[in-house]
């Protein structure tokens, strides 16, 4: 599995509102570049609830085709509905993804029982290794962590994106956890401390904007070199909290647009970035040594 700064990549738009694959394609080399260990296609950060099954598609398509093979590409294929979270597996692994990130059924609040089912049919539909991913503060449903390791039971879940921020859950599950199944923060304030619990990495709104900083962070954290691991996490505090002072990936995007490689823009009902939250990122990006 893989073990690293994985970005959870935005989606760049055009002025015409359609996906921008040439900023898509400066995206993925910024990241090879930068030393970002992988790519995280069509998730939340990338905007998927707007996106239509086919831009989900050639979006996934397209990362893969940029990075040619440099860099892993994993593709968000999550739903509520189960079908449909298979349908949509069944085009990531088509359209060329190394793994699936399959996000907690959202809104329907199922029961243990039922998300039980739903991994287990969302890993039949593929023969990829699926990352699951527990996100309770947008899904509202919980992946208990018992279910998590009932289901990395299953020949292909390989491991869990767990961006609940709760260390102690993460340390049950890194201490109860079968050899190779992954655990990864998606909580980018306490990615460190996880990575130095013994966790596998980090899925990264911050890499983003600071993907170099964030790989190299990461990777001391990996490597127990608290030291270091906390000297470049200070810089990056600011980021971690002030790319969600509005909702993500807003901020992030204003960023990105400063830096000059994609406009800003997201789909309804996000919209653009206030003059405060403005300030707030940039005072953000320069306490990271980014210049906009």
């Amino acid at each position: 599995m893989i073990r690293g700064s994985i970005v959870a990549l935005v989606t760049p738009f055009n002025e015409s509102g359609g996906v921008d694959f040439d900023a898509l394609k400066r995206l993925v080399d910024y990241h090879i570049t930068e030393g970002t260990h992988a790519i995280v296609a069509v998730g939340t950060t990338g905007e998927s609830a707007t996106l239509t099954h086919q831009e989900d598609a050639a979006v996934i398509r397209a990362a893969v085709e940029y990075s040619a093979g440099r860099i892993p590409v994993i593709a968000g294929a999550g739903s509520n509905s189960t079908s449909e979270a298979c349908q949509l597996t069944e085009a990531a692994t088509k359209a060329g993804a190394n793994l699936i990130l399959s996000v907690a059924p959202y809104y329907n609040k199922p029961p243990q029982a039922g998300l039980l089912a739903h991994f287990r049919a969302v890993a039949d539909s593929t023969d990829l290794p699926i990352i699951l991913y527990n996100v309770p503060g947008r899904t509202v449903t919980d992946i208990a962590d018992d279910t998590t390791l009932e289901l990395a039971e299953v020949t292909n879940i390989a491991g869990i994106k767990d961006a609940t921020g709760d260390l102690a859950r993460a340390q049950y599950l890194l201490e109860n956890r079968p050899e190779g199944f992954a655990i990864y923060s998606g909580d980018d304030p306490t990615a460190m401390e996880l990575c130095l619990l013994g966790g596998d990495g980090d899925i990264s709104v911050t890499a983003n904007v600071a993907p170099r900083l964030m790989a190299k962070m990461i990777e001391a954290a990996l490597e127990n070199r608290r030291e270091d691991a906390e000297k470049m996490n200070q810089k990056l505090i600011g980021l971690h909290s002030n790319l969600f002072i509005e909702p993500n990936p807003m901020p992030t995007k204003w960023a990105l647009a400063q830096m000059g490689f994609m406009r800003a823009e997201c789909r309804l009902p996000l919209v653009a970035l206030t003059e405060k939250g403005a300030i707030a990122v940039a005072d953000a990006c320069a306490q990271a040594g980014i210049q906009l």
